[in-house]
């Protein structure tokens, strides 16, 4: 109980520093929007509590299956800080920063390729947009997508050289998948495969999908904007870490599959062997 309490105590300030994170390190930028960010830093701090401290799980899922919520989580972090302290440089110089914006060039330099999905979202911007926008934009999307690129590496060799997720006990698909329904009918097996894969090929293609959907909205709607330092912190956040969130869930569900079919193969040689003794 007390482990409980303390956990999920510690996720809520967690989640609530991640969402204050951006205003708490361009408070000379945003000083408007202040009280909507502590507003929703605890309203996130305080669902990711309650959601934690319950014995029975409503959304959050692979809640006892460390470490994936804790690989997305640290992975989304990284992207807002590291965007958060990019931009900072321009305005407040130090030495954190310049090394931020310096990594940030570098990865701008890898990952800027011809029709990379970072080459792509540059194009979601108007064509008389100044160069100096042009290239943060640059540099916050390359920092963003590759973060989100280690995040998904650093989670397959998990897969790869661990026992997840039953290295940390039994698991639990009722606990871990609150969303998935097993009687909603159909094989559990077959249907963990193909929300799996479902989730692993989205995920692959959302980047380039997003800048696509963007370039429409902008076209038919109204031109979109990067102007101010958290909206584009949190578009690119969005873009970044929710295919890549995607690609380890469907991992996540093509490992449980697995072990669901290999328990079942168990099952079925020692029905096998019963029935021959």
């Amino acid at each position: 109980m007390i482990a409980r309490l303390s956990g999920a105590v510690m996720r809520g300030f967690f989640v609530a520093m991640l969402i204050a994170t951006p205003s708490l390190l361009l408070s000379e930028l945003t000083s408007q929007a202040n009280d909507l960010i502590v507003l929703m830093a605890i309203l996130g701090g305080l669902l990711t509590f309650i959601e934690y401290n319950t014995n029975y799980p409503s959304f959050v899922e692979f809640r006892d299956a460390p470490p994936l919520n804790r690989v997305r989580f640290v992975a989304l972090f990284a992207i807002v800080f590291c965007m958060a302290v990019m931009w900072k440089n321009a305005y407040q110089p130090t030495t954190l920063t310049l090394m931020m914006a310096s990594f940030s060039s570098f990865a701008a330099d890898i990952l800027g390729f011809r029709y990379s999905p970072v080459e792509l979202m540059l194009l979601v911007l108007p064509n008389d947009t100044p160069l100096g926008e042009v290239e943060m934009l640059r540099r916050s999307a390359s920092l963003a997508y590759g973060i989100s690129l280690f995040s998904m590496a650093t989670f397959g060799l998990i897969l790869r050289f661990s026992r997840w997720p039953t290295g940390s006990g039994a698991f639990n698909v009722w606990v871990n998948l609150p969303l998935f329904d097993p009687t909603a009918g159909g094989d559990v097996v077959h249907r963990l495969q193909r929300d799996g894969r479902a989730n692993v090929m989205l995920g692959a293609l959302m980047p380039f999908l997003i800048p696509a959907i963007l370039m429409v909205v902008s076209e038919l709607v109204t031109p979109i904007s990067f102007g101010t330092p958290q909206g584009t912190i949190w578009t690119l956040a969005a873009w970044a870490f929710l295919p890549a969130s995607m690609v380890m869930r469907g991992a996540a569900m093509l490992r449980v599959s697995e072990l669901i079919e290999e328990k079942r193969r168990r099952a079925y040689r020692n029905a096998e062997a019963i029935q021959t003794a």
